[in-house]
C-alpha cells in the first residue's frame, strides 16, 4: 500500500492580483464623497444638491475607467494607490463646492474680477484630464526602466519648466510670488510637473553615483563628510533651490526640490549625515533669502506671531484666520458647510482649503485625511521596497518623498508649524496643475508596483512536468 501526493511546481501558482478588493474600496470611495455632497448641501441650502447625481456618475464613470486600464495594463498593481487618490479627490470636491456658496467669496469675486465663477465644475473637469493622464501613463509607459535613458534630458527638462514662471511676458505674478505662467488664458504651475520629471534625474543619477556618495567621505565629529568634488552636485541643487526661492519667491516649491534630493540622497547611501547637511544648508539658505526678500519675510513674521501684524500684513491675517478656524473646529468640527473658513477669502480654496477641514471635520477629520494620506506614502514606500531594481528603487521613493514633502509644508504651513508656503493641498485644494500632475504621480506609482509585484517567469526547464508524485511506504 502506498500514498500518492500531488505537489505544484511554484511556476503554476499564480499571485492573487487583487484587483476585485481594489474594485469594492473604489466603491467606498466614490459613495463617501457622495454621501458629503448630500451632508454639505443640507446644511447650507435644506435640500439635496441639484447636481449630486451628476457629480456621483461623473465621479463614477471617471474611477470605473481608471479601474478597467489597471485590471487590463497593471494587473498586479498596489490595490490601495486608486482608490485612496480617488476619495481624496471626491471629497477635495466636495470642500471646494461647498466653499462655492460662499455669499462672501461670491461678493468678493464680483467686487474684484466682475463676475463668480464656481470652481468646483472646474476642478471636476481637471480631474477628468487627470485621470486622462493617468491612463495614458499606464498605457505608454509599459516599463518604467525606459525613462532612465532619459536622466540628463529629464533635468534639462526640469530646469526649463522651473524658470518658466520667471520669463518676461510668460511668468504671471499672483499674490507675490511668481510660480504661475500663462497659456492661452489658462494658468500653469510648472512645478507641478517639474517635481516627477526631476524625480527621473535624481534617480538616475544617484543610482551612478552613489557608491563614490557613501564609501567616499571622512568622518568628522560623527558624520561622514564627502569628498570636495563629490559634494558638486549637492551644491548644485542647493544653489538652484536658491535661486528658485529668490526669483519666484516660492519657498514651497523650494523646500519640496532640495528636501526631495536629500531623502533619495539618504535612501541610496545609507548616510544619515545627510539629512544634517540637507537641514543645516536648507536653513541656512532658508534664513540668508528672508533677511533681503520682503515676501519670504512677511511669511515669516507670520509664522513667528502671527497675531503682531494682524492689521497690516496679509500673510497674518491669512495664518491668524486659519488658527481661529482650527480652534473653533475643535475635536468633531462644527459639522459640513457650518464653518467661517471664507473668511480667508480668495485662498480658501487653494492654499487654505485644509482649514476647512480643521473646522468643519475637526481634529477628528483632520487626523482622518492626515491617515489617508500617510496611506499613500506607506504604499509608495511599500512599492519602492519591492522594487527589484535601483532606478525603480529610487525613483518610487522620489516620488513618495516629494509627496509626503508637500503634504508636510502645506499642512505644516496652515497649522502655524512652519512659514506659509502657497504650495496647494495634493488631490484637495483647488487647481488644474496640482491635480493633473498628482493623477500622473499615482500612475507612475502603480506602474512601478505593478512591475514589482509581477511573478517572474519560471525557466522553461522548470515547467516541463508541473506534477510530482512522492511515493512513500506503508
Amino acid at each position: 500500500m502506498s500514498v500518492v501526493t500531488n505537489t505544484t511546481t511554484i511556476g503554476a501558482i499564480e499571485l492573487p492580483s487583487r484587483r476585485n478588493t481594489e474594485l469594492v474600496l473604489l466603491g467606498l470611495a466614490v459613495a463617501i464623497p457622495i454621501f458629503a455632497y448630500a451632508n454639505a448641501g443640507l446644511a447650507i441650502h435644506g435640500k439635496l444638491p441639484p447636481g449630486m447625481i451628476a457629480y456621483g456618475l461623473g465621479l463614477g464613470l471617471l474611477a470605473g475607467i481608471a479601474h478597467v486600464v489597471v485590471r487590463r495594463y497593471a494587473k498586479y498593481a498596489d490595490p490601495l494607490l486608486l482608490p485612496l487618490a480617488t476619495l481624496l479627490n471626491g471629497l477635495g470636491l466636495v470642500l471646494i463646492w461647498r466653499l462655492d456658496q460662499s455669499e462672501r467669496l461670491q461678493n468678493l469675486a464680483k467686487r474684484s474680477w466682475g463676475g463668480f465663477s464656481p470652481a468646483a465644475p472646474n476642478q471636476l473637469f481637471y480631474t477628468a484630464v487627470g485621470i486622462t493622464l493617468f491612463v495614458v501613463v499606464l498605457l505608454v509607459m509599459k516599463d518604467h526602466r525606459t525613462l532612465q535613458r532619459f536622466t540628463y534630458i529629464s533635468m534639462a527638462v526640469a530646469l526649463v519648466l522651473l524658470i518658466l514662471p520667471v520669463v518676461p511676458g510668460l511668468g504671471a505674478d499672483v499674490f507675490g510670488a511668481k510660480i504661475w505662467i500663462s497659456v492661452g488664458g489658462f494658468s500653469i504651475q510648472p512645478g507641478e510637473f517639474a517635481k516627477i520629471v526631476i524625480a527621473v534625474f535624481f534617480a538616475g543619477y544617484l543610482m551612478v553615483k552613489r557608491d563614490a556618495l557613501a564609501l567616499a567621505s571622512r568622518r568628522f565629529m560623527g558624520l561622514y563628510l564627502p569628498r570636495g568634488r563629490d559634494l558638486g552636485p549637492i551644491l548644485m541643487i542647493w544653489a538652484m533651490s536658491l535661486l528658485i526661492l529668490i526669483f519666484e519667491t516660492d519657498l514651497g516649491t523650494s523646500l519640496l526640490f532640495f528636501g526631495m534630493f536629500v531623502v533619495m540622497l539618504y535612501v541610496a547611501t545609507e548616510r544619515t549625515s545627510w539629512i544634517v547637511i540637507g537641514l543645516l544648508m536648507s536653513a541656512g539658505g532658508a534664513v540668508a533669502v528672508a533677511n533681503f526678500s520682503s515676501h519670504v519675510g512677511a511669511r515669516v513674521n507670520a509664522f513667528l506671531d502671527p497675531f503682531s501684524c494682524f492689521k497690516t500684513s496679509g500673510a497674518c491675517e491669512q495664518v491668524g484666520n486659519a488658527l481661529m478656524s482650527f480652534g473653533s473646529g475643535g475635536v468633531l468640527g462644527t459639522g459640513w458647510g457650518q464653518g467661517h473658513s471664507d473668511l480667508i477669502l480668495f485662498a480658501a480654496n487653494s492654499d487654505f482649503i485644509f482649514t476647512t477641514v480643521g473646522e468643519e471635520l475637526g481634529l477628528a477629520g483632520v487626523m482622518a485625511f492626515l491617515m489617508l494620506y500617510a496611506l499613500i506614502v506607506e504604499r509608495g514606500a511599500r512599492t519602492a521596497l519591492a522594487s527589484r531594481d535601483p532606478f525603480g528603487k529610487l525613483f518610487a521613493i522620489g516620488l513618495t518623498g516629494a509627496f509626503a514633502i508637500q503634504i508636510f509644508v502645506v499642512a505644516g504651513g496652515v497649522m502655524g508649524l512652519i512659514p506659509l508656503t502657497g504650495m496647494t493641498m495634493p488631490f484637495l485644494a483647488s487647481g488644474g496643475s496640482s491635480v493633473i500632475a498628482n493623477w500622473a504621480l499615482i500612475g507612475i506609482l502603480i506602474r512601478i508596483s505593478d512591475t514589482a509585484r509581477r511573478p517572474a517567469p519560471m525557466p522553461a526547464s522548470s515547467t516541463d512536468s508541473e506534477l510530482t508524485q512522492v511515493v512513500r511506504p506503508s
